[in-house]
């Protein structure tokens, strides 16, 4: 069975288990071409991160409106796929436009009498002629009025409206406001939207419906929470080429858009604070519950930030370095090919020798940091490496305090406030002069395999 298969099976089963759970009859003919939906989208060729395993996951295998929330709550990812799919379409399009870049609400006036349409506007508190912001509930919007739409001919608007809640709970990193929590919001919303709908939903349905919303959206960002420091990486890695395309294919994309790529996620890095991850509402998850969440997530942010300014640092010398004798390098060019099955390329860090007297981390974080970029993440990616030679190398020759610092000063090169030359000369010479000579010889080699013949060198 192929994986599309193996994927359309999983989400079948999943829809079947639900629409019993929930006593719904004669929806067996729709679920195939519903889990096909859903696969086809959550498959498209930027999909890493936000694949049907991750619905899987994110649903669990408790709660049937949870179950169903998660397998629709990322159809729409406008910045991973750089559309909509087109399947979807024939659900979003009469209620939105697009003008530009731009996807919006349909005015009042253009828009159809539409229940369940309706619905989901009123629990994301959208309004007629609005500009949709990828980074405002965009996505999730438009998720959930797939949702909607598609489940409309099988399930009452009770179901409906739960769903959707729990798939609006999914918009990420939102702050407490003068309003309460965002559940406390939705909850307050799901009250509003019982009454103007006239639905047989009561307050204590409601409640366990926002629990649900809170269960769902902390599965979703799990991984920020995740017990290895390894694991919590591997996902930030499948995130990277889902909005930086070109790191699809590992052998081409350059040095500069690969230290692009890690500044965007470092940025993010810097951004986020732990307690605005996860969620909590009326003690669900408990205190206890929620506080370790919380201080896991601090952890490995603290984590994610020293190991990308350590990666940072690392290309932003390499990128300083192929200035010298061009401006569109790929990183293979420096650093040698990624090996692959039958197939080990030589590569810079076969050519460095480990420092006579390398820096020991003095802290806690710092060993954690070190032995990732030493020993690597759980997992390679398709486009990168598990581990990091070169920036273990930078980090044993200069320590942490330096590696900040010099990440620092990266950033005047990136602005261009300072040259790539101003940039080189204020890095320990040992450093430059030892690499500088490794990629020499990486070149050298690579002259020595060109030049022969039938295993003969030419003369």
């Amino acid at each position: 069975m192929g994986l599309e298969q193996n994927y359309n099976k999983q989400c079948l089963d999943k829809l079947i288990w639900a629409m019993e759970q929930l006593k719904i009859e004669g929806s067996s003919p729709e679920l195939p071409k519903i889990a096909e939906l859903i696969v086809q989208t959550m498959t498209g060729p930027w999909r890493y991160f936000h694949t049907p395993d991750h619905i899987f996951e994110v649903g669990g295998s408790d709660d049937p409106i949870e179950v169903l929330a998660a397998l629709f709550h990322d159809v729409v990812y406008v910045q991973v796929d750089q559309s909509v799919n087109f399947n979807l379409t024939y659900y979003i399009a009469p209620f939105i436009r697009q003008v530009g870049e731009h996807l919006l609400i349909r005015d009042a006036e253009d828009l159809p009498l539409d229940q369940s349409f309706e619905m989901v506007r009123h629990i994301f508190d959208f309004a007629p002629g609005q500009t949709l912001s990828p980074i405002n509930g965009q996505n999730e919007f438009l998720s959930a009025l797939v949702a909607s739409k598609v489940l409309e001919p099988l399930l009452p608007l009770e179901f409906l409206v739960q769903i959707v809640a729990c798939i609006e709970a999914t918009i990420p990193f939102r702050t407490t406001t003068e309003l309460g929590s965002n559940s406390d919001i939705l909850y307050q919303r799901l009250k509003d939207v019982c009454e103007r709908f006239q639905l047989k939903l009561t307050d204590n349905e409601l409640i366990e419906t926002v629990k649900r919303s809170v269960r769902l959206s902390n599965r979703d960002v799990g991984s920020f929470a995740n017990e290895s420091a390894a694991s919590f990486l591997d996902n930030t890695w499948n995130l990277l080429p889902e909005t930086n395309h070109y790191l699809k294919n590992s052998s081409s994309y350059t040095i500069s858009q690969y230290r692009t790529a890690l500044q965007k996620m470092e940025g993010f890095m810097n951004f986020i604070k732990p307690e605005i991850i996860f969620h909590q509402f009326k003690d669900d998850p408990d205190e206890l519950t929620y506080k370790g969440l919380v201080a896991r997530a601090r952890k490995n942010i603290e984590v994610g930030r020293l190991y990308l300014a350590s990666k940072l640092f690392t290309i932003a010398f390499l990128e300083a370095l192929s200035l010298r004798f061009g401006r569109v390098i790929p990183v293979s060019t420096l650093m040698g090919e990624m090996p692959t099955d039958g197939f080990s390329a030589v590569s810079l860090v076969d050519f460095l020798s480990p420092p006579s007297n390398p820096h020991q981390p003095k802290t806690e974080l710092e060993k954690t940091v070190l032995t990732l970029l030493d020993k690597g993440r759980t997992q390679s990616s398709s486009y990168d490496i598990k581990n990091s030679p070169l920036a273990t190398y930078m980090v044993q020759c200069l320590g942490f305090d330096q590696i900040i610092y010099q990440r620092n000063r990266a950033q005047e090169f990136f602005q261009q406030k300072i040259s790539h030359e101003d940039f080189l000369a204020g890095i320990d010479s040992d450093v430059k002069k030892a690499v500088t000579h490794g990629i020499v010889q990486l070149f050298d080699s690579r002259k020595a395999a060109l030049c022969q013949t039938d295993g003969h060198p030419l003369n």
